[in-house]
């Protein structure tokens, strides 16, 4: 039982506009009304509380709106809320509409609004009863307003979370850009100035330029440390001509500033660049665009679990209890103080104008910091030279498993970073088949220029497991090439590579060498990592071609069952089903049987008699051995009779092309970070380890390749604990909503 007495919600947009908040919408309008709530959508902002612009809201009222960018409820910044009257107003239209508590989706402004709101909802009441505007019976009914605020924000400046709603879509916004910005680019051998939105967050900036490889980068917490920046910024440039590249991008917050806090305009770093380098330079603000767009994969989940939270929220939520912001931390949905978070964000910008750069970074996510970090090696145009009495490290870097997008990402940044610190490396072609085989070469700081935006695997790779006469191969290549460590970028069959030259190393002593398995593979299978490299870019691939499916199939009367990749683990299949709205998702771990199958017959059949007109269920490629695609789409066929047509896609090897997405470059380059120290670290070891690093809960963390067969299950290749399954009932409850839920 709920222990306050929240009947009914409202839910607004309010300030810039986000992708994802459409998502969030839909989950906040299903949540409430599987608990019984009824669910008001507010148009335009606060505006529209003012002027009592409601309208209930049911389960069809939001369908088919996953996809779309922007907010069907529209947003809009409100002069007159701000002031005692405007509040008035918009408690007087709360009070006769009987709305008990209130989800506020926007940036620190919007959340801010809504805090005062509500602390100032009691006094304003009393003078309302008092001017006659509502009764004392009425205001009795809702003496409070219980409010929790979503964070709908492209900049990622908002403390409390590691990402804002929006953020990642305006990711993928600016890497499409520039990785098209820069083939024009080199071409011309031309530079390009990129404005990225940012007034007082460098987050886009940053990570847009650690993902596409940019030369430079400026944004406002951390600004160039000398006066003569425009030198060092040519003189970088010019350095990265003569090593060899074609082009040169600089990308910049639009609060860009110098030490001294004065904003660094792009038409002052194209004249910059003009008068040193003698070359043609263009600026390209992207603006909007960034705004624009249907949401990611990971926005549209985050939003709709944060949109679940929030009526969770809400329901458990007491007079007295301080209004909080839904956010995530460590792959963890949080609450957080609302004004706490907003004071903190504030301080962000507070230290920037006061000229603290120091402190305005420290007060960003760690994964900012790390990235930051990172990118200061890699925009350099050639590596620092190695101390002379340092210990030259050799260490080979390979791929193994299904090309996954990402590991040439992670090549790069493994190469770079390791030459840095003094360290040669060599790059391995074809996994372990061509480490056995000694197709083995050195790789420079230019082997791998351009690599960070390529899909697929340029070093090549494939299934192969040593065994026998390979593992004698393999041996005497580390010890031709005086190979001191080993970075192995790959998925199931790279682990088992690595842990068998663990196990053999009583035979083999040229193994007694550090390992590190770094996971890359669309499936998400591996132990000791919620994410794998490239399992985002599948995601993606997948909604966007689900999507496509949806709009073709929603012309007619029709089922798609949707089948992906995964093998025996349903992670694509079950994120991609949240992501699209598919109302049924078939995975090996739950298994499928007989009646399940006649139970979802007869839910689609009752909804198409209701003048439902879109089916979708998605199934992984190994969910059932017996019933497969083809046969449940015969028997879905056989039972819809004339009430629906039945379609089945196989998405295949789509899911593994194109370039890798924003999230899984910048996953691959932290990886890449760390394991290059760990391998360094253990090069000093007499017994060093092999190991497997991973990201859990926000955390990097490496574990011992010893423990990798205790972390799987063998039979079905994959991890024995898997997160993403404590989301299944919620998928499952907004996917299939009971009829009562339409609106009457």
């Amino acid at each position: 039982m709920a222990p306050n007495r929240v009947k009914s919600i409202a839910v607004l947009t309010s300030g810039g506009d986000a992708p994802g908040m459409n998502p969030c919408i839909r989950a906040v309008v299903r949540a409430g009304l599987a608990n019984d709530i009824k669910v008001f959508g507010v148009e335009g902002g606060y505006q529209g509380l003012i002027r009592g612009t409601f309208r209930p809201l049911g389960a069809r009222d939001v369908g088919g709106i996953l996809q779309r960018g922007g907010t069907i409820l529209q947003t809009a910044r409100s002069a007159e809320f701000r002031e005692p009257r405007g509040q008035r107003e918009a408690i007087r239209q709360l009070n006769n509409a009987e709305i008990d508590a209130l989800v506020v989706i926007g940036g620190d402004g919007s959340l801010t609004g809504a805090s005062i709101f509500r602390q100032e909802w009691p006094d304003l009441l009393k003078e309302l009863v008092a001017i006659k505007r509502i009764t004392a019976e009425k205001a009795a009914q809702h003496p409070h307003l219980f409010i929790v605020g979503l964070v709908g924000s492209i900049d990622n400046d908002f403390y409390g979370t590691d990402m804002t709603i929006g953020a990642d879509s305006a990711l993928h916004r600016i890497t499409e850009a520039v990785d098209a910005i820069t083939c024009t680019a080199a071409s011309h051998q031309r530079t390009f100035v990129v404005k990225v939105m940012g007034r007082n967050c460098g987050y886009l900036a940053v990570m847009g330029a650690l993902a596409t490889g940019a030369d430079w980068v400026l944004i406002p917490e951390s600004p160039p440390d000398v006066d003569n920046w425009q030198e060092v910024m040519c003189e970088r440039l010019r350095a990265g001509r003569a090593a060899g590249r074609r082009d040169s991008i600089v990308i910049m917050a639009e609060g860009a500033r110098d030490r001294h806090g004065n904003y660094i305009g792009s038409s002052d770093v194209q004249k910059a660049l003009e008068d040193a380098l003698g070359e043609e330079v263009r600026i390209t603000v992207l603006g909007h665009v960034q705004r624009g767009g249907n949401p990611s994969a990971f926005d549209r989940n985050f939003a709709t679990l944060s949109g679940y939270q929030a009526v969770e929220t809400l329901l458990n939520s007491k007079p007295e209890d301080e209004p909080v912001v839904i956010g995530i931390r460590g792959n963890r949905m949080v609450t957080t103080p609302l004004m706490y978070c907003v004071e903190q964000t504030r301080a962000v910008a507070a230290a920037v104008e006061a000229k603290d750069f120091e402190k305005a970074v420290e007060l960003r996510t760690t994964s900012f910091k790390d990235a930051f970090r990172t990118l200061r090696t890699l925009v350099r145009a050639l590596p620092h030279p190695p101390p002379p009495e340092q210990r030259r490290l050799r260490l080979a870097v390979l791929n193994s498993g299904a090309p996954s997008p990402g590991m040439n990402t992670a090549v790069r940044a493994a190469v770079r970073l390791g030459i840095d610190k003094g360290h040669q490396f060599l790059g391995v072609h074809r996994g372990f088949e061509g480490f056995a085989e000694g197709e083995i070469e050195e790789m420079n700081w230019m082997s791998v220029n351009g690599w960070s935006q390529l899909g697929g695997s340029e070093l090549g790779t494939n299934r192969t497991v040593p065994k026998g006469s390979d593992l004698y191969g393999i041996a005497r290549s580390i010890e031709k090439y005086e190979i001191d460590g080993i970075l192995m970028i790959g998925g199931w069959s790279g682990y088992e590579s690595i842990h068998k030259l663990m196990q053999e190393r009583a035979n083999f002593p040229a193994f007694n060498i550090p390992m590190v398995c770094m996971p890359a593979t669309i499936d998400n299978n591996l132990p000791g990592t919620e994410f794998s490299i490239g399992a985002d870019t599948a995601l993606n691939n997948i909604v966007e071609a689900v999507d496509k499916i949806k709009q073709s199939a929603v012309a007619t009367r029709r089922v798609v069952i949707v089948e992906v990749m995964g093998h025996y683990c349903g992670y694509l299949a079950q994120m991609g089903g949240l992501s699209t709205g598919a109302e049924r998702v078939y995975i090996h771990e739950e298994g499928i049987s007989l009646k399940d199958l006649q139970k979802d017959v007869e839910d689609l059949n009752q909804g198409f008699l209701k003048g439902k007109r879109l089916g979708l269920i998605i199934r992984c490629e190994f969910a059932n051995q017996v019933y497969t695609t083809p046969i449940i789409c015969g028997i879905f066929e056989e039972e819809g009779g004339d009430l629906y047509d039945v379609r089945q896609s196989i998405l295949g090897h789509l899911q593994q092309g194109g370039n890798p997405s924003p999230f899984d470059r910048i996953q691959a380059m932290r990886f890449a970070a760390k394991s290059i120290e760990y391998l360094i670290e253990q090069a000093a070891n007499h017994n060093p380890l092999c190991a497997f690093i991973g990201l859990q809960q926000g955390q990097i963390k490496f574990h011992n390749m010893e423990d990798f067969t205790r972390m799987v299950n063998v039979q079905f290749r994959r991890p024995k604990e898997e997160w993403w399954l404590e989301l299944r009932p919620i998928a499952k409850m907004l996917a299939q909503p009971r009829p009562s839920w339409d609106r009457k």
